[in-house]
């Protein structure tokens, strides 16, 4: 409702001096002063404002938005962004974030997969220190992590995931539990361990076996 009050008396001031469209558009009143950063929980915000400071002083109607898009796309975090314009000179900025949820180890290189399934370079962050931790490569856990979210499986309770040349999983959970998955059909193992995972005599395993087809080993 204030946006319509602004423009309105603006718009009177433009029919009632005559001031052409290009004029309207080049009064100072409209140079983009300040730049609003919202929604950003990973980035920092000076980072951000940085990428963005060619805005500044420019014309709110002639915001680029793909030359923003290209900015951003600079700062791997960057998922997204919507950009409001808050009349006369003010523009807000809301970023929307990936999401790190494993650390990728693959060939001593050292990344981090998001939740989108993209791996973006690794930097340390004190709440990303307990995620899981994978040794294989980006499109195998890729895969595999699409499937562990069909069947809600508590990826957060995992401490590590090991992958073999022969193409199958080791999981180990936070309480050190070493889950040994086959090659083939390993869903139908994971969904055994999550319905194991709640009788009481659980937690007295260490070792869950389902390399043999149709068998469980315990240790």
């Amino acid at each position: 409702m204030k946006r319509k009050y602004l423009i309105a008396p603006l718009l009177i001031l433009l029919l009632s001096t005559y001031i052409t469209k290009d004029r309207f558009l080049s009064l100072s009143i409209f140079n983009i002063k300040k730049i609003v950063i919202k929604n950003n929980h990973l980035l920092d915000e000076k980072i951000i404002s940085k990428k963005l400071y060619f805005l500044l002083d420019s014309n709110i109607f002639l915001t680029d938005k793909k030359k923003i898009e290209n900015k951003l796309k600079e700062l791997e975090l960057v998922r997204g962004f919507e950009i409001k314009r808050i009349y006369p000179n003010k523009i807000k900025v809301k970023i929307f974030e990936k999401k790190p949820v494993a650390i990728l180890h693959n060939k001593r290189q050292k990344k981090y997969f998001t939740d989108d399934n993209d791996v973006i370079s690794y930097f340390y962050l004190k709440k990303f220190e307990n995620l899981p931790q994978v040794f294989g490569d980006k499109d195998s856990f890729k895969k595999f992590y699409y499937n562990l979210k069909e069947i809600d499986f508590p990826i957060k309770n995992i401490k590590a995931f090991y992958h073999f040349e022969s193409r199958r999983w080791d999981l180990v959970t936070k309480k050190n539990q070493l889950i040994k998955l086959p090659t083939k059909n390993y869903l139908k193992s994971l969904k055994n361990f999550l319905a194991l995972k709640d009788q009481q005599n659980f937690n007295k395993y260490q070792t869950f076996d389902y390399r043999i087809s149709e068998q469980l080993i315990l240790k």
